[in-house]
């Protein structure tokens, strides 16, 4: 075969060809090797990115539930790894059929998709047929690993298409979204993963419209951002439900109508429908709790939506399918239903308008704080921990 340049062949294997195939990126990664461990600092080697793909500096990343999941393998996600998945940086470099990023863009990283099957060509990567190799497999979808470690041969990466919990990431193409660079990138990590999943759970997933009625259980990140795109969305009624009554008291400020405190065996379908004799037309529960489901459908107005976000959400829980005998439905949430690229800018327009504040939910933490970070937000002493690096 030949190019304007010669052959092809002597194209791949010359001297510039083959130093750019040795190039590589020296960085530091936060390394879970063990089930419920440290996690531990290592110094990894990432490769150079491939035509599709995006080596990202990074500045800052969200702590979600999910990585917590992983570190205690409630998600059997294989380690070691290098986990994180609601990285912010700046792009270093691009590999060579990436047009829409160059470097020093600020940019967001969110979930990966394969592109290629229906949902993804349906504009619903979030449930992509390959979300699993996308997300969690800790490789490439072709099965390869472009970071590695000289004491850790078998450490795993590409979490979420990512893997943020380090100084630079190499993600792709589809998953990482250019921000405007006037917007500090330490607050903007989150909106890749829990804020865009609350918010797009009310917006996009549910579509609440003008003059709804709703309620949301559990008032932690993803909550407090579906209470503040409820508010968004004009919904006319907006109950949020909790058992941590400082979080209850932000949930008002950020736009719930209504509390309810549901600690000491407080009838919580009762408690809302005094508020709403009818029931509520939307429920979203961000707890997982089996109770929530009972206590969610039994809240359900004729027609009403009831919208789960959770991992492993109500396990072990049952709901009698005559109480849905009119009308209501039951919906499981991934990822809002968001389109990263769509939805990330509407969330940031929306913030520099001043209707989601969602920089309220921010505690900051270095890097090298990692370990305690995870710890408060365990204990609930944070809502939304970022890493700065």
């Amino acid at each position: 075969m030949e190019t304007a340049d010669g052959p092809l062949e002597k194209i791949e294997h010359s001297p510039v060809c083959q130093a750019r195939a040795r190039m590589t990126t020296q960085a530091r990664a936060a390394v879970i090797e063990q089930k419920d461990n440290p996690f531990v600092m290592r110094d990894v080697t990432i490769d150079d990115p491939r035509p599709d793909e995006v080596l990202v500096r990074m500045v800052a990343t969200g702590i979600c539930a999910t990585d917590a999941h992983v570190r205690q393998q409630l998600l059997a996600a294989p380690l070691p790894a290098i986990l994180g998945h609601e990285g912010a940086g700046i792009v270093e470099r691009v590999g060579s059929t990436v047009s829409h990023l160059k470097p020093g863009d600020h940019v967001l990283l969110s979930y990966h998709s394969c592109g290629q099957c229906k949902p993804c060509l349906s504009a619903h990567p979030a449930y992509c047929d390959k979300v699993w190799e996308a997300n969690f497999a800790g490789a490439r979808l072709d099965g390869s690993i472009g970071v590695s470690a000289q004491d850790a041969s078998d450490l795993h990466a590409h979490f979420f298409g990512q893997s943020s919990f380090a100084t630079y990431a190499l993600a792709h193409q589809r998953n990482t979204i250019k921000v405007p660079s006037d917007i500090p990138l330490e607050i903007l990590g989150p909106l890749g993963c829990g804020l865009q999943t609350g918010a797009g759970a009310i917006l996009t997933a549910m579509k609440v419209p003008v003059g709804a009625t709703v309620a949301i259980f559990g008032v932690g990140a993803v909550g407090l951002a579906a209470i503040m795109a409820a508010k968004v969305a004009d919904a006319a009624t907006i109950i949020a439900v909790d058992v941590n009554e400082p979080r209850l008291k932000l949930a008002k400020e950020l736009g719930a109508t209504h509390v309810v405190n549901a600690a000491g065996g407080v009838d919580v379908s009762a408690a809302i429908r005094q508020i709403e004799q009818r029931g509520v037309e939307f429920v979203l529960d961000t707890s997982g709790r089996g109770s929530n489901l009972d206590a969610g459908v039994g809240a359900l107005a004729p027609l009403g939506h009831f919208g789960f976000v959770a991992f492993n959400a109500h396990s072990g829980a049952t709901v009698d399918a005559s109480r849905l005998s009119v009308g209501q439905t039951l919906q499981g949430i991934i990822q809002g239903d968001a389109v990263s690229a769509l939805m990330i800018p509407e969330l940031i327009g929306l913030y520099r308008s001043g209707r989601f504040p969602f920089d309220r939910l921010i505690t900051f933490y270095d890097f090298s704080e990692i370990n305690q970070a995870f710890d408060d937000v365990a204990a609930g002493r944070v809502i939304k921990a970022v890493l700065r690096f």
